[in-house]
């Protein structure tokens, strides 16, 4: 007799949500237990500008605050059903680079604006919210009057309507709570969604205009 191994075939997307566990679990306990400094994982546009750490525009989009769970999994949570659809339609490996790509060039725009704007230099960001909002820019483009709920609102909205809502949203609670909000990291992940969105429906014009028509 015969006996056929199963595997699990686990989706990109959700080897993403294990992988940002397990990290933020293992930076806890390196952090707790042998003094790891938060500096060498979370991104500080200072320390970018002077060329210092420069791998944590890779490592910050995987950590979230080490002082509220809640952080993690609201992002985990969002990037799960999110993320799920997205991989579902450009596929799992241009899913995988263009996860990455946001997060890194969210980071990016985070340091620049940082600069740019003159503000605090020295602050620390981490989380995955930039390239989550990559995602949702993407929708926007390819699959605009898709329904979502936000936050608390129990009525579903339009994704092409809902993304700079909560953007602004997020923006004002920040501003008004005095809450240390990543806003540009949303935003430079955002317009990064739309540029890719708008390459993808000028490369695939037929395939994304079927995608925009089914979920007209």
């Amino acid at each position: 007799m015969r006996y056929q191994r199963r595997y699990i075939e686990l989706s990109v997307n959700s080897i993403l949500i294990i992988f940002n566990i397990i990290f933020f679990i293992i930076v806890l306990i390196l952090m707790g237990f042998f003094g790891l400094d938060f500096k060498y994982i979370a991104l500080n546009p200072k320390n970018i500008l002077e060329g210092k750490y420069i791998w944590t525009l890779l490592t910050s989009m995987f950590m979230h605050s080490p002082s509220s769970i809640f952080h993690l999994f609201v992002n985990m949570l969002s990037l799960f059903f999110i993320g799920s659809f997205v991989e579902r339609i450009i596929g799992s490996k241009r899913y995988l680079k263009f996860y990455l790509a946001s997060g890194i060039f969210s980071g990016i725009f985070f340091v620049l604006w940082s600069f740019l704007f003159n503000t605090d230099l020295n602050v620390y960001a981490v989380g995955a919210s930039g390239a989550i909002f990559s995602l949702v820019g993407l929708l926007v483009i390819l699959t605009p009057n898709i329904p979502v709920y936000i936050m608390f609102i129990p009525y579903p909205i339009k994704i092409k309507y809902a993304a700079p809502g909560l953007l602004l949203l997020l923006w004002i609670i920040s501003i008004a709570g005095n809450i240390p909000i990543g806003n540009s990291a949303h935003l430079g992940g955002l317009l990064f969604g739309l540029g890719y969105g708008l390459f993808l429906k000028t490369k695939f014009k037929r395939k994304t205009r079927i995608l925009n028509e089914y979920f007209r």
